[in-house]
């Protein structure tokens, strides 16, 4: 088997093409290169391809997609090498081909002919941002890192983050710019994708790194209690009140208050915490006396606060005295170059935990942690890989070793929401028949209370696109039940 190893800190190139026109390209690539490359290996069919860079890590694969056959075979590439660069090239100039390969994993389509030059541009601007050349906080290229043919790399880390895709690069750049600043700050993400770490790292980066950061979850704390949670009480000032208590707000004085799922608030707190940020000072419960108090405030939703502002349940002058600085946090899926280092990083800690002797991830492991969609971002991947390493040890953590779910066994979220909302929907009904409407509008409120209100993921298992649940929300948001409802129009779009 030909060998994709260059000299040390050669780029390695790998060619897929049965005709020899894309090795043609790919000559004149490297040569219009910046980076030094070794000579490219080209393979006439996929199996031998495939075989080969399982067993050795190509930095850019360049595949012929007449070549290739099935467009199953490019996720598998997508899946193994996520570590390279993988651009598909294509004579016939299709372009529901081309968007195909796109989503299949591909990074870039080239169609023939092409400038060699300008593709060249983009693989060097590819291995720049990338693992391949690492660098440090200041751009300085990392010396004996990022090497062909050397040890394997330390995950890229950023204030506890893990993962250096071009994705979470941007966010740490963010961060970097937004940290100095006493302006408030707005994170958006997915529930599992890093928020209150994402406001730990803000807070670590400010001048206010000194004093205190205090975290509340309006989620997990009722309704009752929240407001004497954020502001404090005195003594008395209700049952159960048998001492003053400063809250959240004053005890985070010179430094970070974060209020983690912030959509979860009553709209009647909302008005107050509105007061808080317009005035700076706080007034416990029961007592008579604004406190002036000197906090930055970072806040999070897994929602989307438009649709919560249209459907009247987050103030819209709030939102836009906390929607100063916005982040928003990609989901895992949508940086999937990012899964085996945070997997391996898990591993090396849940072992280290439990008294295992894993010391890697198989292939066969690594593909299906590639493959799956990951709807809890990474702490579903921890849990993941922490229920392998408590039920099993080795020396390398095997696909078989994974949960089931990986495997395709069991319910997936989109089966177990759907299969929900049909065994409410039939006690609710009680054998009768109801109007069209009506069931749409019971199918879309039990997939929400299957995903915990969660808008994005009911879509996905509904097989249906967001705005079309704010769009049928808002449409029954104050109208009596059976009365001026919406005719029923399907779910597309």
């Amino acid at each position: 088997m030909e060998s994709m190893h260059g000299a040390a800190g050669q780029i390695r190139l790998a060619i897929l093409d049965g005709e020899g026109v894309t090795r043609t390209l790919a000559g004149s690539i490297v040569d219009a290169m910046d980076h030094a490359c070794a000579a490219p290996v080209a393979y006439h069919s996929f199996e031998p391809f495939y075989a080969a860079s399982t067993q050795v890590r190509p930095d850019v694969m360049i595949v012929d997609l007449e070549t290739l056959g099935q467009d199953g075979h490019l996720s598998r590439l997508a899946a193994a090498q996520p570590q390279a660069m993988l651009m598909a090239v294509s004579s016939r100039g299709s372009l529901t081909r081309s968007l195909a390969a796109m989503e299949a994993g591909a990074h870039d389509v080239i169609s023939v002919p092409a400038d060699p030059v300008a593709v060249a541009e983009r693989i060097d601007r590819f291995l720049i941002q990338n693992i391949r050349v690492p660098r440090d906080e200041a751009g300085r290229r990392i010396p004996g890192r990022g090497q062909a043919g050397g040890a394997p790399e330390e995950p890229y880390r950023f204030e506890g983050f893990v993962g250096g895709s071009a994705r979470m690069r941007e966010v740490y750049d963010q961060i970097r710019r937004i940290a100095p600043s006493s302006a408030p700050v707005f994170v958006t993400g997915e529930s599992g994708s890093g928020k209150e770490l994402c406001a730990a790292a803000i807070h670590a980066r400010s001048p206010r790194r000194e004093a205190p950061f205090i975290a509340i979850n309006c989620a997990a704390i009722p309704g009752e209690l929240m407001e004497s949670e954020i502001f404090g009480h005195v003594r008395g000032a209700f049952t159960g009140a048998s001492e003053s208590r400063p809250g959240a707000a004053e005890l985070a004085d010179k430094g970070t208050l974060f209020l983690d799922e912030i959509g979860e608030m009553d709209m009647a707190l909302q008005s107050k915490l509105l007061r808080f940020v317009q005035t700076g000072t706080v007034q416990r419960i029961g007592d008579t006396r604004p406190r002036p108090v000197d906090v930055r405030i970072l806040c999070a939703t897994n929602r989307d606060p438009h649709a919560e502002i249209a459907a009247a349940r987050f103030r819209e002058d709030l939102f836009y005295r906390l929607h100063v600085l916005p982040i928003r946090l990609p989901a895992l899926r949508d940086r999937r170059e990012d899964i085996l280092p945070l997997a391996g990083t898990f591993l090396a800690r849940h072992a280290g935990e439990e008294g295992r002797a894993f010391t890697g991830i198989a292939p066969c492991a690594g593909e299906k942690l590639l493959t799956y969609d990951w709807p809890g971002n990474v702490r579903q991947l921890e849990n993941a890989i922490r229920q392998a390493v408590v039920l099993n040890d080795g020396d390398a953590l095997t696909a078989a070793m994974l949960p089931a779910f990986l495997s395709g066994e069991g319910l997936s979220y989109r089966q177990d929401a759907v299969r929900q909302a049909a065994a409410m929907q039939q006690r609710r009904r009680g054998g009768e028949i109801e109007p069209l409407w009506a069931q749409e509008k019971r199918i879309i409120e039990d997939a929400l209370d299957a995903f915990d209100g969660n808008i994005a993921k009911a879509a996905a298992a509904l097989e249906i696109s967001p705005s079309t649940i704010y769009r049928k929300r808002q449409s029954w948001s104050g109208r009596p039940e059976g009365e001026g409802f919406a005719p029923f129009t399907g779910f597309a779009g």
